[in-house]
């Protein structure tokens, strides 16, 4: 029986070994890249953007839209080989993920009519 005992007893020794696993730090994220640009429709209900140009930097960008009015809006962007929009929407927002190259685009309200009226504008990404 002896033995059996001092059998378990070596088992609960320590091993001087340290655990370095669980002390090294978390690495840092990369810091985000790109920008978000906020575009809105008139709150009132006019066929009209707040701005009729945005700019950007190059990169992962999105386009932040808000529609406070009950007329259905989007927003469409074009140049450069995008054509991306968002859905429509009434009294909401939306958001519009676009990797942009350095240049000129266009952006509009693709619902019917709108883009006629007025409902555009330009974004320059540097």
């Amino acid at each position: 029986m002896l033995v059996a005992v001092g059998i378990a007893a070596a088992g609960c020794g320590g091993d001087d070994k340290e655990d370095t696993t669980a002390k090294k730090p978390a690495p840092t994220p990369p810091a985000a890249t790109g920008s978000t640009v906020q575009l809105a429709a008139d709150p009132g209900g006019k066929i009209a953007f707040d701005k009729k140009s945005l700019s950007a930097e190059a990169g992962k960008t999105t386009i932040d839209f808000q529609n406070a009015s009950q007329v259905p809006h989007a927003v469409e962007v074009e140049g450069n080989g995008i054509e991306k929009e968002t859905k429509t929407i009434q009294g909401g927002k939306a958001s519009l993920a676009l990797d942009l190259k350095p240049g000129k685009y266009e952006f509009y309200c693709p619902v019917d009519g709108h883009k006629q009226q007025g409902m555009e504008g330009t974004l320059t990404v540097k």
